[in-house]
């Protein structure tokens, strides 16, 4: 079957759904001849008539009948194929799939999508939390989330944030440890760096025109932010963490913050999508919320 006949068939099905042929001519922006001539070559492919022509009528016979059945099935799952993709394009629904650091597995990003699945009861969510770069084409993601300097791609990618660092210390450590007063102190505690991170084992701080940078070698060393963070909550040492991530421990008093007064060099935060148009609503809208709930993050 080529496009001809599967034009000949919506045709047909056209002149019945409107009752005459001059009907359907109007609706479908051709004349009443292009129209007769669809259904004469529909009828002398099949070898069957579809339709009695009188002056007054057009009247289908058995032939027709079966015929114009499967013809309206086909345009009714045209439409609804083209319904599917306005609602694609129109309304959040459908699977949305997030790569994200692991560090946003801590509850930053399910705070920020949650009143987007709470609204959209057609909207579906997949997370991949990956510290390493992941094809995105792959595993199909439709949005990622990127931290640092980006490598040159043919990737579209939107600056999302700049996340501020904080050196964190739980209760705990602080009571048995001491509080470190200047940057030099720090190389007298016990440090949990995060190896997936280039740079967090490096500080660089600076307090006005003063910077001081260290090289601080860990006592505990993990690739993931969340299992660093689970060590210094325990009390085992001090960590550098995003800002953002680290918030409700530091407001519960669960973690405090170490040498506040001196500055870190901040992180920034890309969207990154593989496509560089026709983006589906459900891309559109969690990128709107994730900017609202995140962009601009720049907390001392």
């Amino acid at each position: 079957m080529n496009m001809d006949e599967l034009r000949s068939m919506a045709v047909f099905a056209r002149v019945i759904e409107k009752g005459s042929m001059n009907a359907a001519a109007q609706s479908l922006g051709i004349t009443p001849s292009a129209v007769s001539q669809h259904l004469r070559r529909l009828e002398q492919r099949h070898g069957v008539t579809l339709l009695q022509r009188t002056t007054r009528k057009l009247t289908l016979t058995e032939a027709g009948q079966l015929f114009y059945q499967g013809c309206a099935a086909m345009l009714a799952a045209a439409r609804q194929a083209e319904q599917q993709l306005s609602a694609l394009r129109d309304a959040p629904v459908g699977e949305l799939r997030i790569s994200a650091p692991s560090g946003l597995a801590g509850g930053v990003l399910s705070s920020a999508l949650a009143p987007l699945l709470a609204a959209n009861p057609g909207l579906s969510l997949r997370l991949f939390f990956h510290d390493e770069m992941v094809d995105l084409l792959e595993l199909q993601v439709d949005l990622a989330i990127r931290a640092g300097k980006l490598k040159d791609s043919s990737l579209v990618a939107r600056h999302l944030a700049d996340w501020h660092f904080v050196i964190c210390a739980s209760p705990v450590y602080v009571a048995k440890h001491g509080l470190p007063q200047t940057p030099a102190e720090l190389l007298q505690h016990d440090w949990v760096g995060v190896a997936a991170h280039e740079g967090l084992s490096r500080l660089q701080l600076t307090r006005g025109a003063e910077t001081v940078t260290l090289s601080m070698p860990p006592r505990i060393s993990s690739n993931n932010i969340l299992s660093a963070r689970a060590f210094v909550l325990e009390g085992l040492g001090l960590s550098l963490q995003p800002e953002p991530e680290v918030r409700k421990e530091l407001a519960a008093g669960l973690l405090q913050p170490v040498l506040s007064e001196w500055s870190l060099p901040e992180l920034p935060l890309w969207m990154v999508t593989p496509r560089r148009e026709g983006q589906p609503a459900k891309v559109r809208h969690a990128m709107l919320v994730l900017q609202a709930a995140l962009g601009g993050e720049r907390h001392l």
